[in-house]
């Protein structure tokens, strides 16, 4: 059964539906959300950003933040465990135009979790209350909260965190199915999302984890009630899924992708980055963005070999000109965890 909802209310907000492109460090900068525009995601996410660097007007965080009108509805994602700057570079936010503004309780890395910040906040439920309290009391758009399950199997505090983000103001809670233990080990354990849902009063709940197609897309509405999806390292090499989602969960046939539709579309994202970063970042992101393509083919490994060593853009774009166009896959691409630096 269909949990898909177009349009679909958030807050004050009316998005084109319910299926949203999360925040993914290192990865969904600029280029990669102008080929995510292209296919109309319910939402979509810049990439994490720091309170306290907000507030010093840290210009790389700034540019962290650009987008084009045509990303619209665009959320940005705030992390940050001290209330009395939350309000301010919420606020900051909101003139720089973004549509949702989201509070980070879930990304597991070390250096962010050391202050306390993203996952840390696992730890102290009340605080991220106070936290969403005080960024709600200074914005006028819809504020959403993403976290975990908990920090491990013996701490999963997910369910208490959606009723207090509830009461705090938040219109949306997303629960990724996983510990801040795990990162990404194991399967999500999308039970933690459905309970979070039973809890629920009007906040919605937004799932996240393993979904990676259309089928596990209907199966996280399936088994967790949710509201709406989350989609995170499923729109690596596909930013297309948000289409293949919803003409699924419509009972439409689905567009049938070839190498050469991958090949293309990883040309598109070059000229993107090359047209938005300098000549050595696109060198270096081809590196990986490359693989998040092409990986059903058989070239891949020769191609990787050779992306590996090139060192200008005329290298780069041959190598994605002239891309065999094989169908069989040689799974000789890093995995989506080695991708990108953090899901958050």
């Amino acid at each position: 059964m269909s949990n898909l909802i177009t349009p679909f209310k958030l807050g004050t907000k009316i998005l084109p539906n319910n299926i949203f492109y999360a925040p993914l460090a290192g990865c969904s900068d600029f280029p990669f959300r102008q080929m995510s525009a292209k296919y109309r995601p319910g939402l979509m996410y810049c990439e994490m950003v720091k309170m306290d660097a907000l507030i010093r007007n840290d210009q790389n965080t700034f540019h962290m933040l650009d987008y084009d009108a045509c990303m619209h509805p665009i959320g940005a994602q705030l992390c940050g465990s001290k209330p009395e700057i939350a309000g301010k570079a919420a606020r900051m936010l909101q003139d720089l135009g973004f549509d949702v503004i989201d509070l980070n309780c879930g990304c597991p890395v070390d250096k962010i979790t050391k202050d306390g910040s993203g996952s840390g906040m696992l730890k102290t439920p009340e605080l991220i209350g106070d936290v969403i309290a005080n960024i709600v009391a200074a914005v006028n758009v819809p504020v959403t909260v993403k976290i975990r399950a908990g920090w491990d199997e013996d701490n999963i505090n997910a369910p208490l965190i959606t009723r207090i983000a509830e009461q705090a103001g938040a219109v949306a809670i997303c629960i990724h199915g996983r510990t801040r233990k795990q990162a990404y080990k194991g399967p999500a354990n999308w039970d933690y999302i459905k309970a979070c849902k039973e809890v629920a009063g009007k906040i919605k709940v937004i799932g996240n984890g393993d979904v990676f197609d259309p089928h596990s897309a209907q199966r996280m509405f399936d088994h967790t009630g949710c509201d709406a999806l989350l989609v995170s390292r499923g729109t690596l090499g596909q930013p297309w899924i948000i289409e293949d989602i919803l003409r699924f969960l419509k009972g439409e046939n689905l567009v049938q992708r070839t190498v050469e539709d991958c090949r293309r579309a990883l040309l598109e994202h070059y000229l993107f980055t090359q047209s938005y970063h300098s000549n050595r970042r696109v060198v270096v992101d081809m590196r990986r963005v490359g693989c998040w393509y092409l990986k059903k083919s058989a070239g891949t490994r020769s191609f990787r070999e050779q992306i590996s060593k090139a060192s200008s853009l005329e290298e780069v774009r041959d190598l994605i000109v002239h891309f065999p166009l094989s169908q069989e896959s040689d799974q000789s691409c890093p995995s989506e965890e080695e991708s990108c630096q953090e899901e958050c």
